[in-house]
């Protein structure tokens, strides 16, 4: 029998720290306290060599369900479809116009956060509408 695992999402990105406080706006998600010695995440930064502030950030599900998610600095930008995408819950167990309504209601939240509507798939005889996303680095993700 398998066990099971816990795992992080791991987000490679250009500034960790907007990425991180944009998901954790549309997931509820909290910055964790910072290391043990660190008053603050500032100080914690303060104490990393140069070349290293900034680089990565971290958040929490604060009810502790959800996977850790972490964001890294990378050098390279996005220029490709993701292979992988977050999917926001939003519509679960709804259908037809109460379903597009809570999508559009929630597309309405994240964008003043910074995403980006991009498209949004109607049902059809084997899925239920979903709308589809990027967050403010261009990485896609679906509302549905």
């Amino acid at each position: 029998m398998a066990s099971i695992k816990q795992f992080q999402i791991t987000f490679d990105c250009a500034e960790p720290e907007r990425v991180a406080r944009f998901w954790c706006e549309v997931l509820g998600y909290v910055v964790p306290p910072p290391p043990e010695g660190c008053a603050t995440w500032d100080d914690y930064n303060a104490a990393l060599p140069p070349e290293q502030r900034g680089s990565a950030f971290a958040v929490v599900d604060p009810s502790g369900v959800g996977p850790r998610m972490y964001f890294q600095r990378v050098p390279e930008g996005k220029v490709v479809k993701n292979r992988l995408h977050l999917c926001v819950r939003v519509g679960t167990g709804l259908v037809g116009e109460e379903r597009l309504a809570a999508l559009e209601a929630e597309c309405a939240r994240l964008i003043p956060l910074g995403a980006t509507r991009f498209r949004l798939l109607l049902a059809d005889e084997d899925n239920e509408s979903c709308l589809v996303m990027q967050d403010v680095e261009g990485n896609e993700f679906c509302l549905d």
